[in-house]
């Protein structure tokens, strides 16, 4: 590889994936007038001291005090906590050793002694030392990101409210049962209890309001589980008042707080699908659980006299065998589910009604906690029964509608109703496709890592695209597979978040328009140099169709490409980017740039933008993508800058409106969405691994002396939740063929 001429140059170290190195810069020196100097003093002369960079302590402390001026009430109640514990001795001692434990403790015995205001006077201490230390850390955790959704005020007032609602509720149920002998209830009654653990869960439940779906639904599912097992399993005062506030605060939050979004219910068949799977999966480790922690809760001691009861094995081996196939959507392991879980709950009416009319104990603890969750459970699966359809061989789902020849068919659809500049991609050979169900729609997708990746825009007419949007995304979710869009314009990714799916700018496609293109002025010094050169030194450019040239051109063109393979140490990438294979293409057009003696200096390759069939039928040719960009490393040097201009004039004249240099993938403009932090980062990621190799961000960089325009190349995603899996498909997918030794030298590389 040539070096660049000149330090300033933009030049790439490294060509991006099927292109060859722009050329440098002519470099002609200018004369510099020399210029009139006046003696200065040493003061005047002496250039101002930069400022010293910040300490780490300096930028921690800075960081502490944001965080707490952003979160006030938060910062109160720890500030109260660690001050009365460092003051009464509590935070190294036991409170219950203190003579005024029962003064300040709330609980059944203090409300019947008439001490009101234990509610609120026991919030602020730990039962003893450990205690302390995670009330500390849950107040500031959860308090604390509660307060920066809420607010200050919202937050004060649902942990200050919630605590008194789950204490008294607590009481109240005490008082309601109490007369029954229930022997958990009587036990309740002479606990007294401090902390402020009900107002931690009380904040986070009305918190969860303000996300949106699906983290809402997931918050609130953890949430509720862990509150309910605990009830169910321990059943301490704290774990029946944390009950009760989280479903009082529940209410509230999705009354007054929630955020354009209603509902407690999953939304989609994934959600249901996960919640189901996590459902299955928390059984089973309750199960576990509490036989090797006994405890004693509201239906009896759980300890079973052994390790792991028979029960918890067979769940256990259930979720091993089924759980990840109900998350999948298979409509067997729904059935193995609702059987086995039906079946328990008949066991559980047994139980309870043997432990009603008899002294029966035994393992009521486990059979009837856990049969309540199970209760649960078959609700959600039957409720979301239309969520679990794929069958056992989900590749039936895939069967497509293009008849013997679906690549014809897409060719068709393609001429018929245009597409993005992108969306000749989805021809190429490691594409399936996805018709609609009336046949006059196509997507092209790919399907690495467990997805279903759809590549470009839907080819359809406008009128459609929600309807095959929505139709392929249907299709994925049947076959059990994570979908997401690659690459498609601002019209899918509308559609996309009208659905409730994330989007994220992953590049910005480079649109030269050709009606008003015209090499003048200062920007365009260095593709007018390129020009003049190319005719000094005798390069003509030719536009051609690389199938129809002789054997001597294929040869050459093939030569330059194996050449730049062969500098690169991983193989030539794939997806959205082709190679000479593609463009042998008959519908693709290839520029070649060529010396007097027949040597090739340089090839474009560009691919077909089709707009939507005229009045008469007939396809129209909106403009060409920039595909293959390869030149000779010991030829002539601005080839491509040259190409390209020359391509554009002759494609101008023929009377095509644009001219697309394609989006570097993986090198995007900066983005300041929220949502996009985390694909943001596994973008840049990759990018960055890949950068030593092929060059994206330096290709994108280069593009910039043709002056164009930018339009965004989103992707479109059901949530974060599946961004790992994404991260996996997409290297899949742009290198099919690496080995395991080639992805261990990306992941380990650096810029």
């Amino acid at each position: 590889m040539s070096t660049p001429e000149t330090p300033s140059e933009a030049t790439p170290a490294k060509p991006a994936d099927n292109t060859a190195k722009p050329a440098d810069k002519d470099v002609t020196p200018t004369a510099v007038a020399p210029q009139p100097t006046t003696a200065k003093s040493p003061a005047e002369s002496a250039e101002p001291a930069e400022p010293a960079a910040p300490s780490a302590i300096a930028k921690t402390a800075e960081v502490i005090g944001k965080t707490v001026r952003r979160v006030p009430f938060t910062t109160a109640v720890l500030v109260v906590i660690l001050v009365l514990g460092v003051v009464t001795g509590t935070l190294w001692d036991s409170i219950e050793h203190k003579s005024w434990f029962a003064d300040i403790a709330y609980g059944y015995p203090a409300l019947t002694d008439g001490k009101w205001w234990t509610p609120l006077s026991g919030m602020a201490f730990g039962l003893h030392p450990l205690r302390y230390l995670s009330l500390i850390l849950l107040t500031a955790i959860f308090i604390g990101w509660s307060e920066w959704l809420l607010g200050t005020a919202r937050v004060a007032f649902v942990a200050i409210v919630g605590q008194l609602v789950g204490i008294l509720g607590a009481i109240a149920f005490i008082a309601i049962f109490l007369p029954t002998s229930w022997h958990w209830v009587d036990h309740l009654a002479d606990v007294r209890d401090v902390g402020m653990t009900t107002a931690v869960v009380a904040s986070v439940a009305a918190a969860t309001a303000c996300l949106r779906s699906p983290w809402r639904l997931r918050a609130r599912a953890v949430l509720l589980a862990y509150v309910s097992i605990s009830f169910l399993f321990e059943g301490t005062l704290s774990d029946v008042s944390h009950l009760i506030a989280v479903v009082v605060m529940l209410t509230i939050g999705e009354k007054f707080f929630s955020r354009g979004e209603t509902g407690v219910m999953p939304r989609t068949r994934q959600e249901i699908r996960m919640i189901s799977f996590l459902g299955l999966v928390l059984i089973a480790v309750v199960n576990i659980a509490v036989a090797l922690f006994p405890g004693d809760g509201p239906f009896g001691p759980t300890d079973s006299n052994d390790d792991l009861s028979w029960g918890s094995l067979v769940t256990m081996l259930i979720v091993l065998l089924i759980a990840d196939q109900l998350r999948r959507g298979r409509r067997w392991a729904w059935w193995i589910t609702v059987v086995y879980g039906v079946l328990y709950v008949a066991l559980v009416i047994v139980v309870l009604v043997a432990i009603m009319t008899s002294s029966y104990v035994g393992q009521g603890a486990v059979t009837v906690g856990t049969g309540l969750l199970w209760i649960v459970e078959l609700i959600l699966l039957f409720n979301g029964r239309y969520a679990f359809t794929v069958p056992f061989n989900s590749r039936k789902v895939m069967a497509g509608k293009g008849g013997s020849d679906p690549s014809s068919q897409v060719r068709t659809l393609l001429q018929e109703h245009g597409g993005s500049t992108m969306s000749w991609m989805i021809t190429w050979e490691n594409n399936r496709y996805a018709f609609t169900s009336a046949g006059d729609g196509v997507i092209g997708y790919q399907r690495p890592a467990g997805t279903l990746v759809a590549l470009a825009d839907p080819v359809c007419a406008p009128d459609k695209l929600a309807e095959t949007v929505r139709e392929f995304t249907d299709l994925a979710e049947n076959s059990g597979r994570i979908p997401f869009w690659f690459s498609v314009s601002e019209a899918t990714a509308a559609v996309a978040r009208d659905m409730g799916w994330r989007t994220l700018q992953i590049a910005e496609d480079t649109i030269i328009d050709l009606p008003t293109l015209a090499f003048k002025g200062k920007p365009w010094q260095d593709i007018r140099s390129a020009m003049n050169r190319a005719k000094k030194e005798g390069i003509t450019f030719r536009m051609t169709t690389l199938k129809d040239e002789p054997f001597a051109v294929l040869a050459q063109v093939r030569a330059i490409s194996e050449e730049w393979v062969g500098d690169k140490d991983l193989p030539e990438m794939g997806f959205t980017l082709g190679s000479v294979e593609e463009a042998l293409d008959p519908e693709v057009r290839v520029a070649l740039a060529i010396d007097e003696s027949g040597s090739i200096h340089g090839v474009l390759s560009w691919l077909p933008v089709f707009g939507p069939a005229g009045g008469d039928g007939e396809s129209t040719m909106r403009g060409w993508t920039l595909d293959v960009m390869r030149r000779r490393d010991d030829g002539f040097r601005p080839c491509i800058e040259f190409l390209i201009a020359s391509s554009a004039l002759a494609f101008k004249a023929e009377g095509a409106q644009i001219l697309s240099l394609s989006g570097a993938p993986l090198a995007h403009a900066d983005n300041d969405s929220e949502d996009a932090e985390a694909m943001d980062r596994l973008l840049d990621t990759l990018g960055a691994a890949m950068e030593p190799f092929y060059g994206f961000r330096s290709l994108h960089a280069f593009k910039m002396k043709f002056q164009p325009r930018y339009e965004p190349v989103y992707m479109c995603f059901r949530d974060e939740g599946d961004l790992p899996r994404i991260g996996i498909a997409l290297t899949r997918a742009y290198l099919p063929n690496a080995t395991p030794g080639q992805m261990l030298r990306l992941a380990t590389s650096r810029d």
